[in-house]
């Protein structure tokens, strides 16, 4: 079958945005491994597919696959490019879009600027429900990781993430740690991993590796979590700026039990047909 997609990126994050609404189709993990594949395939971080709505008042259903084909349960670059993808493919008019992931619901708001606000609800900091193997919430955790006593925040938006405190994050061991972490005991579902710097009351740069690709040009969902922990241990504005490698995220969140807003740029490359 011949199958339309987009290729679209929220600050380098990228991804195949496919119409599951009014194409009819379904990917296997390894379909998904192929098609992720930069030299024999399309190349993307994540997979995109959206969905008719599964209930009333919602007006998309949406999943996510990461380049390894294992389903995810949220991504908040690939909410931005979703809700301009359902713009401009016209599936919809609306400035104001709301979707349900297998976590729960995401409002979107494509604003004027051109930039797309999402609300990602409120951060979970329970450990159970993150999920992270530790008896007692806490801003602080620490894991021994081959003779290191790293200490880390928990936070999940949607996602499980871990988020580590560095002085530089330009000479941080990414790929080591942040792999060595991402399947790690103490996260039974993973992790995605943040190395974070401080620069400013207002302003974090981060990089991170995300569970099932590896270090991408941004993670919208990692960004919020950088956000929540930078607050929670280090005191930060309820409105900060994430510098990532792909560029910067605005995220604020007021503090615990409150929700977390989130406003970026959705970019098209280009779109195609493959055959599957």
């Amino acid at each position: 079958m011949m199958l339309s997609f987009a290729k679209m990126h929220g600050l380098g994050n990228d991804f195949m945005v496919v119409d599951g609404a009014t194409q009819q189709v379904f990917f296997t993990e390894g379909q998904i491994r192929k098609l992720a594949d930069r030299h024999r395939g399309i190349g993307f971080d994540q997979l995109l597919l959206i969905e008719a709505p599964q209930q009333p008042d919602v007006d998309f259903h949406y999943r996510i696959f990461n380049a390894d084909g294992t389903e995810v349960e949220q991504c908040g670059n690939g909410a931005r490019c979703l809700a301009r993808f359902v713009r401009q493919m016209g599936l919809t008019w609306k400035h104001k879009i709301r979707v349900s992931t297998i976590k729960g619901i995401m409002n979107l708001q494509i604003m004027r600027n051109g930039l797309v606000s999402a609300d990602m609800g409120i951060p979970e900091l329970i450990p159970e429900k993150i999920p992270l193997r530790y008896a007692e919430q806490a801003i602080h955790y620490s894991v021994n990781l081959e003779g290191m006593d790293i200490q880390f925040g928990a936070v999940s938006m949607g996602n499980p993430h871990c988020v580590l405190t560095v002085e530089d994050v330009s000479m941080a061991d990414v790929d080591k740690v942040g792999g060595a972490l991402t399947e790690h005991s103490l996260f039974p579902q993973g992790a995605n991993i943040g190395f974070m710097q401080v620069a400013a009351h207002d302003e974090i740069r981060l990089r991170v590796y995300e569970r099932g690709v590896g270090e991408t040009q941004a993670c919208g969902t990692g960004a919020c979590a950088s956000a929540v922990v930078g607050r929670l241990q280090h005191n930060m504005a309820q409105k900060v700026r994430v510098y990532l490698p792909g560029g910067h995220l605005h995220i604020e969140w007021p503090g615990e039990g409150q929700a977390l807003k989130m406003m970026g740029p959705a970019e098209f490359v280009y779109q195609g047909l493959i055959e599957l």
